[in-house]
């Protein structure tokens, strides 16, 4: 018998194979399909980085193993299908990274280079988008925002449309005139209210929220990664909160705003 502590890629992908078999696999494995598994492979994603969010390497260990199940899934349903197999999804892997990666693999191989870079990581950023926009040359009826995936987070999707559109020259110069753009949604976001428009009042926030992530864009932040963090920090405070409300014996519904916003100021000063 095997020793549990030797277990490698190839026992994982028997593994697979075997909640997979038509006679004798889990029932619930084999009535999976692409669409059914989808939803689990974003969740482990998000998983993934919550785990590093939390400076987590104990579940995160455990997490990195569980999106990995993911793209083994993936490839067997593949494989059965008769598309391609785990090993081609290695290959094509491999053989990206070492096209996209010039100043490290110049023979255009995995043999060690004794050359040695001296490209900034803006460089290495700007060469990649350069070999993949070669790789993938725009069709002329296509939209160059076509490529832009619908089913990631929103506020990703924003980003990415706005720097697809900004290597076309339709950008800002500037950070000044996007806070000017945010202003100008804020106003508009009041006339809807005004206007008791609720449609409008939706629209309008949406507007505000993109104009928001573009200005994240131009100050080089991640807005997707910005809110993760806000929201982190509003747990934090909120728990305080909540700790010290129940030090008083009361509870949250019986004190006033005042009170809370106190005790929020307090959170604050303790750096949560």
């Amino acid at each position: 018998m095997k020793n549990t502590d030797d277990y490698t890629l190839d026992d994982l992908l028997q593994v697979m194979a075997r909640l997979r078999d038509p006679k004798t696999g889990c029932p619930w494995d084999k009535e999976q399909t692409f669409r059914s598994i989808a939803p689990y492979t974003l969740e482990e994603a998000y998983e993934v980085v919550d785990a590093i969010e939390r400076g987590d390497l104990v579940h995160l260990e455990e997490e990195l193993g569980d999106l990995l199940f993911q793209v083994v899934y993936h490839a067997r349903m593949a494989e059965e299908q008769r598309a391609f197999d785990f090993s081609r999804v290695v290959q094509v892997l491999i053989e990206k990274l070492v096209r996209r990666h010039p100043h490290i693999f110049p023979e255009g191989s995995l043999e060690e280079s004794q050359q040695s870079s001296n490209l900034s990581s803006e460089d290495v950023r700007e060469n990649w988008q350069q070999i993949k926009s070669s790789e993938k040359p725009e069709s002329q009826d296509k939209s160059l925002l076509d490529s832009v995936p619908i089913n990631l987070p929103a506020l990703v999707i924003a980003q990415k449309l706005q720097d697809k559109a900004a290597r076309v020259n339709f950008d800002w110069p500037d950070v000044r005139p996007v806070l000017d753009k945010i202003k100008e949604e804020i106003a508009e976001i009041e006339e809807a209210i005004d206007l008791g428009d609720q449609k409008a009042v939706a629209s309008e926030v949406g507007d505000f929220l993109f104009a928001a992530t573009n200005l994240a864009r131009h100050l080089k932040v991640d807005a997707e990664q910005s809110v993760r963090g806000c929201n982190q920090k509003f747990r934090a405070r909120f728990a305080f909160i909540e700790e010290q409300v129940k030090a008083l014996g009361l509870k949250m519904e019986e004190c006033s705003l005042e009170q809370l916003d106190q005790f929020w100021d307090l959170a604050k000063k303790n750096s949560l």
